[in-house]
């Protein structure tokens, strides 16, 4: 079922696809419309492109404040997860600080949140409560004001109850039954009926993908998020059964999902290939799972652990797992991953739901540069700067200088006038 690979530079080569063009031409002309339209291109392209006829975009705040979960199991484990989020989040806080000089002057930083804050919701065939605590959670640790929070509509132009019920646990009383591309214009832009937000995150599908991408600039993005991948580097006395399933469950995601296995052993191999094939027929989700695996999903044998965590580290996975016998003592070699599992208690799927750090993370080779979503990225940070009178006498010249080396005599002339100023005094 997995092809064998002898290097991950081959799994690298993913299939382009060739319609992308044609994806941002479209998104292009739905951000315009909604751009010049407002609330009545949100209507008529949610008829478009979801079938689905709404009578309002808002869910009302009645509605929000009546609903009741009745699935009491569902309700108490997100109040566990959201409780472990938070306090995973909590200890990333930052505070504003300042550093006063021998001089007399004085630098520092002022960390403040953003004002209002757009989180995208993914729903339609399948439903993503985690995601409203992932994204909403670390919104609040860093003190945003304003959380607005859009996901796409039932059938019937309802919202699905167990995201409902994740947004009402966390206090969110603005959430708009939109989605796509439209429903990222909107944030954006700002409608009739909705105020523009100053940064929007959250995961999504190609066309939700591609317009964040589009509005960056106007507003600030977290992330333009890939499809989901996995990596597991497995050992001689890995149990196949684990791997298995840790491997399906990023390629029942999508058909787009890519899950991997690096190993040193041929034979652990051969006892994973069986177990997929005997574990895939008890999925309700199997023919994406299948797809997935077929076309790119991997197995990549290596000569020794070394080499495995040189492969890994050039595809830069989203999620890595180590089932190895002592994995904390590789922890060092790994230089380029989104999560990082230790050993066979910790499946991805911990870190999906329960842990309490991030899901949302970086994918498509992205951790080599970019972080998981966390508090950061709903604070500001502005530099604070008040010089004293010695310490401008003090440097002043040699701000010239470097003023005058760069051809910027105005910026020389602001620092001149007050030195001559103080000269005559």
């Amino acid at each position: 079922m997995l092809r064998i690979y002898n290097s991950i530079d081959q799994l690298l080569r993913r299939n382009i696809d060739d319609s992308i063009a044609d994806k941002r031409l479209a998104v292009v002309e739905i951000i315009k419309q909604v751009k010049e339209n407002g609330d009545r291109a949100l209507y008529q392209l949610t008829e478009q492109y979801d079938q689905v006829k709404l009578t309002d975009l808002r869910v009302s705040e009645q509605l929000i404040n009546d609903f009741e979960d009745e699935d009491q199991c569902f309700k108490q484990a997100l109040l566990e997860a959201a409780a472990k989020i938070r306090e995973f989040h909590q200890k990333q806080k930052r505070e504003s600080w300042f550093s006063l000089q021998e001089d007399g002057s004085l630098v520092g930083q002022l960390v403040t949140p953003i004002e209002r804050v757009g989180v995208y919701v993914p729903g339609g065939t399948a439903a993503y409560p985690s995601s409203v605590l992932m994204n909403v959670i670390p919104a609040q640790v860093a003190g945003v004001n304003e959380i607005v929070m859009i996901t796409p509509p039932n059938k019937d132009g309802s919202i699905n109850p167990s995201i409902l019920s994740a947004a009402k646990m966390l206090g969110i009383k603005e959430i708009y039954t939109i989605g796509g591309a439209q429903g990222v214009a909107a944030l954006a832009y700002g409608t009739e009926t909705i105020k523009s937000v100053d940064k929007l995150v959250g995961p999504g599908n190609i066309y939700v993908a591609l317009a964040k991408k589009e509005v960056y600039g106007q507003v600030g993005i977290d992330m333009i998020a890939g499809p989901s991948e996995i990596a597991i580097i497995a050992d001689e006395e890995a149990n196949p059964v684990y791997i298995a399933a840790d491997l399906l469950s990023q390629a029942e995601h999508d058909v787009l999902a890519q899950a991997v296995l690096v190993t040193t052993s041929s034979r652990l191999a051969e006892m994973v290939q069986q177990e997929l094939t005997k574990q895939l027929n008890n999925l309700s989700r199997r023919e994406i799972a299948w797809r997935s695996l077929k076309d790119y999903g991997g197995i990549v044998i290596t000569s020794d652990l070394s080499e495995a965590f040189k492969e890994i580290n050039k595809l830069a996975p989203e999620h890595l797992q180590l089932l190895l016998k002592d994995p904390f003592t590789h922890l060092a070699q790994i230089k380029n991953a989104g999560a990082i599992f230790l050993g066979e208690y910790s499946p991805e799927a911990v870190g999906d739901y329960f842990a309490g750090p991030n899901h949302v993370l970086p994918t498509n080779g992205t951790a080599r540069f970019a972080s998981p979503l966390n508090v950061d990225d709903f604070l500001k940070k502005s530099s604070v700067i008040s010089y004293s009178r010695t310490g401008l006498l003090n440097n002043g010249e040699k701000i010239i200088t470097i003023a005058n080396k760069e051809g910027f005599t105005a910026h020389a002339q602001a620092i001149k006038v007050r030195l001559e100023g103080e000269k005559n005094d």
